[in-house]
């Protein structure tokens, strides 16, 4: 019999105990906080102080479910899922790994050597308690990690199908070049002296400062200031941003909060006159980093304020025990991608579930939606 939504569904797979619950109902925050450490991937988005801050503020009614993974009593795996009734504008019931449009990374958090495990555990659950869903849908998966081989493992070993339904590449920081020879290499001399010159403009204009901080100082202020920034340039205008909405809004402070007590924040400024005009927020989650917001004032964008916090944010290049950094962009932006060289491969997944009719009919859907260009993981 099908698990009716909201309540526990525990099972036992060959590789540990599985259990999948609503998401109040969960409480091992230690436990989840001692897998970020241990994870496969690194991913600040599916960590507990960032889902949380998403679920309180997009999922009040309280749908969405913990899935975990684990072994001898110690948590190995952990996603956020729910229960789908449309998929885009169809009235397609799926299960799906919970999101929201301002999570950039749809990875599970997975310890490492446990990524096989964890898909195993996932998909005989889908399969066992499927109900009325048709596939499982994953978003903003990084085809570059573990994580994606070892589902694409799983997959082709069960013989279930499995099929990209979107792909794209963003922005990507990785080198082992020192900031200043990466924008030596990534950027044109003349681009170079134009920011230059437009930097010495900008401090003609009042006192222009650099701040970078790691900690909470000022941090209510620091987020004010952003929400503000954002919301007086064409994202406000368009409704879109961060401040147009209570519940992004709340999103974005609980978030940065969160970050910062992880001891997982960076914050970059550039003030003029000691009023901000270009602002950054990055996730630190070693190996890798995740440049999570940013904006600009844009009554001073002949100065390409943005461009030039950009430009000290190459220093992400230097730091000690990170070997990449996510832009979070979206693919072929205007502004990071003539700064950012590198690409990371991000995909859109769906996979067949249940039994062998719903598995068919899976398959006729994926073909449906992406065409001819359908292609497995």
């Amino acid at each position: 019999m099908d698990q009716p939504i909201g309540l526990p569904a525990q099972g036992r797979a060959n590789d540990g105990e599985f259990a999948v619950v609503p998401w109040r109902d969960f409480a091992d925050s230690s436990g989840w906080d001692e897998l970020a450490r241990k994870a496969a991937e690194p991913n600040p988005f599916a960590e507990r102080w960032c889902v949380e801050a998403g679920l309180r503020a997009f999922d009040r009614a309280g749908k969405a479910m913990i899935a975990t993974l684990r072994m001898d009593g110690k948590l190995r795996g952990v996603a956020a899922v729910a229960r789908r009734s449309r998929y885009e504008q169809y009235l397609l019931p799926h299960l799906a790994g919970w999101s929201h449009p301002n999570a950039f990374c749809g990875s599970p958090l997975v310890a490492s050597g446990h990524e096989h495990a964890f898909w195993r555990a996932l998909l005989a659950w889908a399969d066992k308690h499927a109900g009325s869903a048709m596939f499982l849908h994953l978003q903003n998966l990084p085809q570059d990690g573990p994580l994606y081989a070892a589902l694409r493992d799983v997959c082709v070993l069960d013989r279930r199908r499995a099929a990209i339904v979107h792909r794209h590449e963003r922005a990507m920081l990785r080198s082992d070049l020192a900031p200043t020879d990466y924008l030596d290499h990534s950027m044109t001399a003349k681009k170079r002296n134009e920011l230059r010159r437009q930097y010495n403009r900008l401090a003609e204009e009042g006192t222009l400062a650099f701040e970078r901080h790691e900690d909470a100082h000022r941090l209510d202020k620091w987020i004010e200031d952003f929400l503000g920034l954002e919301a007086k340039g064409w994202k406000g205008a368009g409704n879109s941003a961060l401040a147009n909405s209570p519940d992004t809004s709340a999103f974005f402070r609980s978030a940065i909060e969160g970050a910062a007590t992880a001891g997982k924040l960076e914050r970059l400024s550039i003030t003029l006159g000691g009023r901000p005009i270009a602002m950054l927020a990055n996730f630190i989650c070693p190996p890798g980093a995740y440049s999570f917001k940013t904006t600009y004032d844009e009554s001073l964008a002949r100065y390409s304020p943005g461009v030039l916090l950009q430009r000290e944010n190459l220093a992400l290049l230097a730091r000690d025990g990170i070997e990449w950094a996510d832009s979070c962009a979206a693919a072929d932006h205007p502004m990071i991608d003539r700064i950012w060289r590198e690409k990371r491969p991000i995909a859109r997944v769906s996979i067949a579930i249940g039994g062998r009719a719903r598995r068919a009919a899976a398959a006729l859907i994926f073909r449906a939606e992406a065409g001819t260009k359908l292609q497995g993981l």
